[in-house]
């Protein structure tokens, strides 16, 4: 089945007139020290190509971009982090660590002048949004363009049914409201977002929610997610804030979206395209992580915006 994805990405990006090299497929894996945490990232394609920034969502890592990154690398210089907390890269306590967005959004920025990126494209999917926003905000003259992939600033992209343990907890963090927050963070929940509102199922590999798994079942790592979770309440908060910045940049903005996405819904894509009137809209029949099985159409309509972005802002 992978190889038959492969080969359906691989007809896709021929289609938009991009051939990939054997190169495009290697695929480095390395750590960088930022702020006393060691932050795994991977990274492809040649150093002096543009910059694409991959920020990962909830629950997973840049193993979510495993698929993309080969197939951007043709091209582009590929970087995808975990955050801390995610993946391969560091997991402090809550005890030793702000596990804030802010805070995350900080440690992002240590790890792009790390690698000296001072230009670049973000992706935003899910978590990476209130973290690539807030880069954006602090650096607007690093970004030439924004690729949204389910991910929001605004209270009306949020399904109100299915978001509404969240919504509790964020008013009144107590036993009662945390535990439906904690079934977000078990097996079953973790595949729930995987697997809801897509209609290819035998496109998900279930390597997608397992290993996200393997890392959330990791011995305080429910501390951290929890936090974290409550801690979203603040991007909310900043919501308009981020509405206005959008509407004052007008960045080159290209927005992928899985229409049958359980937690964030079209209205959050139609708000983007608001605030943004030129920001190219891809419409897919996925759901919250539709790269897994739309990676094809994803890597192909983000080849052709990247091409036609000019070299700089």
């Amino acid at each position: 089945m992978v190889k038959i994805h492969r080969l359906l990405a691989a007809g896709a990006l021929a289609l938009s007139g991009f051939a990939l090299p054997a190169a495009a497929d290697e695929v480095a894996y390395k750590t960088v020290a930022v702020d006393g945490l060691d932050i795994f990232y991977r990274e492809a394609g040649p150093a002096d190509a543009p910059t694409v920034l991959l920020l990962h969502g909830f629950p997973s890592s840049s193993h979510m971009f495993r698929n993309l990154i080969p197939d951007l690398a043709a091209r582009y210089h590929v970087v995808a982090p975990d955050y801390p907390g995610f993946g391969y890269s560091s997991a402090p306590s809550v005890d030793q660590f702000d596990y804030s967005f802010p805070k995350l959004a900080d440690v992002v920025e240590g790890f792009t002048e790390k690698l000296g990126l001072t230009s670049y494209v973000l992706y935003l999917q899910d978590y990476g949004g209130p973290i690539g926003i807030r880069l954006a905000i602090k650096h607007p003259e690093r970004v030439r363009g924004i690729v949204v992939q389910n991910a929001v600033v605004s209270i009306e992209g949020w399904d109100p049914v299915n978001t509404a343990p969240l919504q509790a907890y964020w008013k009144e963090r107590t036993t009662a409201t945390e535990k439906p927050v904690r079934d977000i963070i078990t097996a079953d929940g973790t595949k729930w977002q995987y697997v809801t509102g897509e209609p290819h199922l035998e496109l998900v590999s279930p390597d997608a929610w397992t290993s996200d798994q393997r890392g959330l079942d990791r011995p305080g790592n429910d501390r951290v997610q929890l936090e974290l979770l409550y801690q979203y309440r603040d991007n909310v908060a900043n919501y308009p804030k981020w509405q206005q910045f959008l509407q004052e940049l007008q960045p080159p903005m290209l927005i992928t979206w899985g229409k049958n996405d359980p937690v964030f819904t079209v209205a959050g894509m139609k708000k983007f395209k608001a605030l943004v009137p030129n920001a190219e809209v891809h419409v897919l029949d996925g759901g919250h992580f539709a790269l897994e099985a739309h990676e094809p159409e994803i890597a192909a309509a983000m080849l052709d915006f990247l091409a036609r972005l000019p070299a700089t802002r």
